[in-house]
């Protein structure tokens, strides 16, 4: 069956044709660009683009899309000496990217933020043999099933020692950032998408129900947020796009910047 790549977001979709709609664009959280919606398919990603590779610390690597595509996120592979780990996905996944990563030692697990980078996790889980990890309160947005994935349930998951999965929610039901114990040097940092999006203050963060469209999260579900992470102990915070981390302080940047978003809420609601 062909597969269609949606130009707005890079979600994958296995039809005969491609969708008359890309359901996560008509979605509020995401948009249908003026010009309608458009497709493309793998093979023509791979001819126009490529993926660059950084070094963003030891044993913590960026991929990015070159030149951007749909939402231009990158994937974070994090290596461990139990395995490497993808976070959150790409919708090119070409004959170069599958080299270097077997070269580095393949891949031992996949696990994603929310919907909008799930693109072609369906072809990396199958490429490297793996699963991809889900929190169950997305599943409705899984625009093509795959035996690979796998959908988890509660709060957080273990995916192995010092590398854990935390519910968050907020943007998606099930938003998910991943906790790295051993990063920064042993001080710990987050994995965060855009569940938690570094600001372009990058000693700041925020949060949103709709990125594309500026629309608030409530000040309870920041404060749940933020409560949630307060117990995790971490240095660095890396977002979803190259360039935006905090590189120092982390923890004190999600817990000052949830307070501040909480007070200008409560600025707007009073007389």
């Amino acid at each position: 069956m062909p597969i269609h790549l949606c130009r707005a977001c890079g979600t994958s979709y296995d039809a005969p044709q491609a969708p008359e709609h890309c359901p996560i664009c008509v979605d509020e959280r995401q948009y249908v660009p003026r010009s309608g919606q458009a497709w493309t398919t793998p093979e023509a990603l791979a001819a126009g683009h490529v993926n660059a590779w950084r070094q963003l610390e030891p044993g913590l690597f960026e991929l990015h899309t070159r030149p951007d595509f749909a939402i231009g996120q990158r994937a974070l592979l994090i290596r461990t000496p139990r395995g490497n780990i993808l976070w959150d996905c790409l919708a090119l996944l070409d004959a170069a990217t599958e080299t270097l990563l077997r070269a580095l030692g393949g891949l031992t697990a996949i696990a994603i933020s929310h919907p909008h980078y799930y693109t072609r996790m369906q072809d990396w889980a199958r490429a490297f043999q793996v699963p991809v990890h889900l929190h169950a309160a997305d599943r409705a947005w899984v625009m093509r099933p795959d035996a690979s994935l796998r959908f988890w349930e509660g709060e957080t998951l273990t995916l192995e020692e010092g590398v854990t999965l935390l519910r968050l929610g907020g943007h998606f039901a099930g938003g998910t950032v991943l906790h790295w114990r051993e990063g920064a040097d042993g001080r710990g940092a987050l994995l965060s998408g855009d569940i938690v999006q570094v600001a372009a203050d990058t000693r700041r963060v925020s949060f949103l129900w709709s990125y594309p469209n500026m629309m608030p999260l409530s000040a309870r579900t920041v404060r749940r947020i933020a409560d949630t992470l307060q117990p995790w102990r971490f240095e660095r915070v890396y977002g979803a796009f190259p360039g935006r981390e905090v590189t120092r302080e982390g923890s004190a940047a999600v817990q000052q910047s949830a307070a501040r978003y909480i007070e200008l809420l409560a600025e707007e609601a009073s007389p």
